[in-house]
């Protein structure tokens, strides 16, 4: 009989073992009257080494077990795989989403380093929508329903260029700030710029607007962002399991005589494993913590013991624990369309994975109270100071190994003197000074530009001039003409060098005549830039580290004493 597509042959043409090799009966093919051929291995009953039976005696099933054993094999791997599949379509279908933006910052994605890496950074919101039944029952108030929502809980996840560090940093949501004319992408409504409360973003335009107004804020591009409201915070608790936290007093937030309201949270002294509506009493809870800036202590303190915890347990070698997270997560999450599948979001997630606990650093952005109304709060210069720490991917943590520049990148006086021309003498390079201190929630530094002009002109920069038009911006530069080359990077290396500003703030432009300073919101004192480093984040910005956080309490305030 001719062979059927090979299978009969010993191997098919593209590789594919024959139906021998597989273990199948050759008898499997009814118009097969070959004998079975005697096979490596088969018992020898007969000792004469030919493996045949003895006259007789029954042929044994072996042949026609290995058969059906390959068989419901083949059959399962196409059932698990199709399962997968199926549920992997699932959880996408789980997933909502929508625009990153709402409108335009300015600002482009950070360039990756010398080894091609870039930092990641994703927008957290939590909302307090009462639009849904589980909301509402969860979340109290009727007054809210139908009502825009609020984006009360907001943090920037930040994970660094060489994913050996991260932060997460949250502004309190009665900072003032300036927000951005945004356009509702789903109405297509446009909302004109103000200045206001930070939490009303989520409003004026959805996520993508609370976005804008962060980047506007902090200088910083943010590639995704991730929303949940009360409901999600209580699935995606369940899912985790318990969380230690800790409080130094018994603790009941309840109204009283002063506020009404409260998240229902009551806990004895001392540490608890607490999940569902508990973490979300947790999370929510203010009054009892003091301000909304003790909320967010509160928060990084259950986010860490909750990393702390999930990095302890195998969860991505436990297929039930990862099943019931990925199936909470996505119910729960609203995303930027970016990361809007389940493979995005775990690809995110594998950025995460490695960061070790001790170089994980929770942040709030230091404020004072608003001079204009004393329940609002404003930013301040360690503030800014902060936000540079993010920007230039510098770590919030001291744990860290102290960079070393990389060995390609340097070179000897003499390389450089052949590859790069020596800048001019000093007093032969135009230099046009700019203030760009005032970033929108600070004033610029009054006489900043004619104090740094002045020291410029101290080192023999005879033709530094201030210019009175303000270029507000977050960063420091030293720009030059493009049209100059390798001569006019050279001579504003040396004016970079002469001020401590480092070399990667030097970048060529097609918009500037001359070497041009422009002093940015980063640098409000000083006759010397110093840029940030590892472990300089403020101490008003109430910094906790995922490792020393394990026996931090809260302390309660004392009408929330019981």
């Amino acid at each position: 009989m001719r062979q059927q597509d090979g299978i009969r042959s010993r191997k098919s043409h593209s590789g594919t073992p024959s139906a021998g090799e597989l273990g199948w009966d050759d008898g499997l093919y009814e118009n097969s009257h070959r004998p079975p051929r005697p096979r490596r291995g088969d018992h020898d009953d007969t000792g004469d080494g030919t493996g045949a039976p003895h006259r007789g005696e029954p042929k044994r099933p072996r042949r026609r077990i290995l058969r059906w054993v390959a068989l419901a094999l083949a059959v399962l791997i196409l059932v698990v795989a199709g399962g997968g599949y199926l549920y992997y379509r699932h959880l996408n279908g789980n997933l909502r989403t929508g625009e990153r933006s709402a409108s335009d910052s300015g600002l482009t994605a950070p360039e990756a380093n010398a080894q091609g890496d870039t930092p990641l950074n994703i927008l957290v919101l939590g909302s307090d929508s009462r639009d849904s039944d589980a909301n509402l029952e969860l979340g109290g108030s009727k007054d809210r329903v139908g009502q825009k929502p609020l984006a009360d809980v907001q943090m920037l996840l930040h994970i660094s260029a060489d994913r050996t560090n991260a932060s997460m940093t949250s502004i309190s949501r009665d900072t003032r700030v300036d927000i951005p004319e945004c356009t509702d992408p789903d109405t297509g409504k446009t909302f004109p710029a103000t200045n206001g409360l930070i939490n009303t973003t989520l409003g004026r335009g959805g996520p993508g607007c609370t976005l804008t107004t962060w980047e506007k804020l902090t200088g910083v591009y943010i590639h995704h962002w991730v929303t949940i409201d009360f409901a999600g915070v209580v699935s995606m608790a369940d899912a985790v399991g318990g969380v230690g936290v800790c409080v130094n007093q018994n603790v009941w937030d309840r109204p009283t005589a002063q506020a009404r309201g409260g998240s229902g949270l009551k806990l004895t002294a001392g540490t608890h494993e607490i999940k569902g509506e508990t973490a979300l009493q947790w999370l929510r809870t203010r009054h009892a913590f003091r301000s909304d800036l003790g909320r967010a202590k509160a928060q990084h303190m259950y986010l860490n013991s909750m990393m702390r915890k999930l990095k302890s347990q195998s969860v991505f070698t436990d297929a039930g624990r990862l099943m019931d997270l990925a199936e909470a997560a996505t119910k729960s999450l609203t995303v930027s369309q970016e990361i809007g599948s389940v493979k995005e979001l775990y690809n995110v997630g594998v950025q995460f994975k490695t960061v070790p606990a001790d170089r994980v650093t929770m942040a709030t952005m230091p404020t004072v109270q608003d001079p204009a109304n004393q329940n609002h709060l404003i930013p301040t210069e360690d503030a800014a100071h902060m936000w540079a720490m993010v920007r230039e991917d510098v770590p919030l943590d001291g744990n860290g190994e102290k960079a070393e520049k990389n060995a390609d990148d340097e070179r000897s006086p003499g390389a450089e003197a052949s590859e790069t021309p020596r800048a001019q003498p000093a007093s032969a390079i135009p230099v046009r000074v700019l203030n760009g201190t005032g970033d929108g929630n600070e004033p610029a530094v009054d006489g900043r530009a004619g104090k740094l002009q002045q020291q410029l002109r101290i080192a023999g920069f005879g033709q530094a001039v201030t210019v009175a038009t303000p270029q507000p911006q977050a960063d420091t530069t030293v720009t030059y003409p493009e049209s100059g080359g390798e001569q006019s990077r050279a001579d504003a290396l040396a004016v970079a060098e002469q001020l401590r500003i480092p070399d990667d703030a030097v970048q060529a432009s097609g918009e500037v005549q001359s070497v041009t300073l422009v002093i940015g919101a980063d640098w409000r004192s000083g006759t010397a830039y110093e840029a940030p480093e590892a472990g300089s984040v403020p101490d008003s910005a109430d910094a906790l580290n995922a490792s020393d956080d394990k026996d931090e309490c809260m302390e309660i305030y004392e009408p929330y004493r019981w």
